[in-house]
């Protein structure tokens, strides 16, 4: 029997419900991300659907209306909560599902769990208000709130094995979720800038003419707009580029989750290069037939089969 269906079999009809419940979160909630574990067997996808559902309870209370000091409350009890999660003593009838998923996946899964204190702290600096004078400062914040739940979701995935260079998996699974999170702020940036913030670094928007904000539907005055896409552009798909080495030490289907989520974020990424302005008039999307090519390419390997072609290249030489 395999190991996806004897997950499903042993568990219990508690645990089961908290998985559907935290399924149903991920398919209303999370498009993007959905579209991708959909490609994963039963008990990855279910471990990576409470992973999301936790991580969205953290991202709503920052994204809410509540007031600053009511935020960081709600926040440090969800850290106590993560803290009994961590500790074994959510028990499988526990009335929070999210708890009890992330508990049984947490037990299936080698997850390292304190990444999610780091989604926490990245949250709380959105609290603070927090901007970011430099890249390296807000790579600090990136590592936070993407770059660890790359880590986290690398616990499901696992690598194969015999994997070359898989002692650097975690790192490229980091640096993928810093690309993911980059493109989303390019993305974002009218959305974050009516909300009151800013997370390009300021000597980026200084060196672009962009210190003033994108608070109206065109560039600011006297700006190099399209300058500083370009440049913020490049910086992802270096990103990019290094996270995916990642991508030949996954097996076949973990592969094709990680090249439909993050070839989705890609191929948007693209999009905003080719009309840097379009952020500014609203949310930049890929139409469904799109999402599906990327998620048959994935799940074909041809992603992961020419990385790993590059990557043979580059050692022989």
């Amino acid at each position: 029997m395999s190991r996806t269906v004897e997950a499903s079999a042993h568990a219990s009809a508690p645990v089961l419900a908290a998985y559907r419940y935290c399924e149903a979160i991920t398919g209303q909630q999370a498009r993007n991300f959905a579209y991708g574990i959909r490609l994963l067997p039963t008990d990855k996808r279910q471990a990576m659907s409470a992973l999301y559902a936790f991580s969205r309870r953290i991202d709503d209370i920052g994204d809410g209306t509540l007031e600053p000091a009511a935020k960081k409350g709600r926040l440090e009890d969800t850290r106590a909560l993560l803290a009994r999660i961590k500790d074994g003593r959510i028990d499988e009838d526990d009335t929070d599902p999210v708890a009890v998923a992330l508990s049984d996946a947490a037990r299936r899964f080698p997850l390292p769990l304190e990444g999610l204190d780091e989604l926490i702290d990245g949250v709380l600096m959105d609290v603070r208000g927090a901007t970011y004078e430099t890249w390296d400062e807000l790579k600090v914040y990136c590592r936070c709130v993407a770059g660890a739940i790359g880590r986290l979701s690398l616990g499901v995935f696992g690598t194969v094995p015999g994997a070359q260079d898989a002692e650097r998996a975690a790192e490229y699974a980091d640096t993928l979720g810093l690309a993911l999170q980059l493109t989303n702020i390019l993305r974002d940036v009218r959305e974050d800038a009516g909300n009151g913030r800013t997370y390009l670094p300021a000597e980026d928007l200084a060196k672009f003419g962009c210190a003033a904000g994108f608070d109206r539907s065109v560039p600011p005055p006297g700006s190099d707009f399209t300058g500083l896409v370009h440049f913020e552009v490049k910086r992802a798909r270096a990103l990019f580029a290094d996270g995916f080495r990642l991508l030949p030490m996954l097996d076949r289907r973990s592969g094709a989750c990680v090249a439909a989520m993050a070839g989705i974020y890609h191929r948007l990424l693209t999009r905003i290069a080719a009309d840097p302005e379009a952020v500014l008039r609203g949310r930049v999307s890929l139409p469904g037939r799109e999402k599906a090519f990327v998620a048959v390419r994935g799940l074909s390997g041809l992603d992961a089969r020419a990385i790993g072609r590059r990557q043979a290249v580059r050692r022989r030489g």
